[in-house]
């Protein structure tokens, strides 16, 4: 099954006028209730995050300020997507495993997720995912 097709760039809703640019997140953007939202900062360029994926928990990341790349993968498939506009999300659903790498300086990465932090849904061990998708 390549549900690796099922991740998708979303674009975030915004207006401009000379004062500047205004991203607007509201529910008709993102394709779930967001129930919590965390932000990555001073990551050194040479570190990545992420290295899991999630049981129940869908995701939209979103490169406030510089850029990163989001390496995504079904068990199947995998694809690197670069993030580097602060007007466009990475919607990643259920059971797909995730890095982030390749930080700019002074990026800031935003994630916008459908539950609250509970650790058992987690998947951290990538031989359990491969287990838990085939």
């Amino acid at each position: 099954m390549n549900t690796i097709n099922k991740v998708s760039l979303i674009e975030i809703p915004k207006v401009h006028d000379e004062r500047g640019f205004l991203a607007v997140v509201e529910k008709d953007a993102i394709p779930f209730a967001i129930k919590r939202v965390y932000y990555l900062y001073d990551v050194p360029t040479e570190s990545s995050r992420g290295g899991h994926a999630h049981k129940e928990q869908q995701s939209v990341i979103i490169a406030l300020s510089g850029s990163f790349e989001v390496i995504v993968d079904d068990g199947n498939n995998k694809k690197r997507i670069m993030l580097n506009k602060p007007n466009q999300g990475l919607y990643i659903p259920t059971h797909i495993w995730r890095e982030i790498d390749n930080f700019s300086s002074g990026s800031v990465c935003l994630v916008l997720a459908s539950t609250d932090y509970d650790e058992a849904e987690y998947i951290r061990d990538y031989d359990q995912f491969l287990l838990s998708v085939r």
